[in-house]
């Protein structure tokens, strides 16, 4: 059997030493959501081969380190088509896809109608002001249930 290693002093349990890294992993997708990532790369910031490592990070978070990913340039895209005037095509690059045909796809599959139709639907809706609640009106809903970036289940409002 092979032992953990863990850092001397630290008092962490072999699996809390796990899940920081995957939470490591995790930071680094939020901070080069626009670079290019594939698995193997973030698995390696994580010290776990990619197998391992899209497993650990389904079983943690809810969802494969790849739909995370691509979950957050969403995100992301949905904040610069409320906030910018940029073209689609801009914001699709500036969030790291490389195919407007993909972005597109992966942005209706998510937020429920295309980039466009969300940006002219989002100039009818007052932004609110409070911080926490724009963040969370922020967010796409995927779904009866899902889960959020902290990887607790939410249910999705069904108004």
């Amino acid at each position: 059997m092979l032992a953990t290693v863990l850092p001397v002093g630290t008092g962490m349990t072999a699996q809390e030493a796990a899940n920081r890294r995957l939470l490591r992993a995790r930071d680094l997708m939020d901070r080069r959501y626009a670079e290019p990532l594939d698995v193997p790369a973030v698995a390696a910031a994580a010290h776990l081969s990619p197998a391992h490592f899209s497993r650990e990070f389904r079983r943690v978070f809810g969802e494969a380190p790849g739909r995370y990913l691509q979950r957050r340039r969403v995100e992301r895209a949905m904040f610069l088509l409320r906030s910018t005037g940029r073209p689609v095509t801009d914001v699709c690059r500036d969030v790291g896809f490389e195919s407007l045909g993909t972005f597109s796809r992966s942005f209706a599959e998510i937020v429920g109608c295309s980039p466009s139709a969300f940006r002219a639907r989002q100039s009818e809706v007052p932004v609110p002001a409070s911080g926490p609640f724009m963040m969370r009106w922020g967010r796409p809903a995927a779904g009866p249930a899902r889960h959020s970036s902290s990887g607790e289940a939410e249910v999705a409002s069904s108004a």
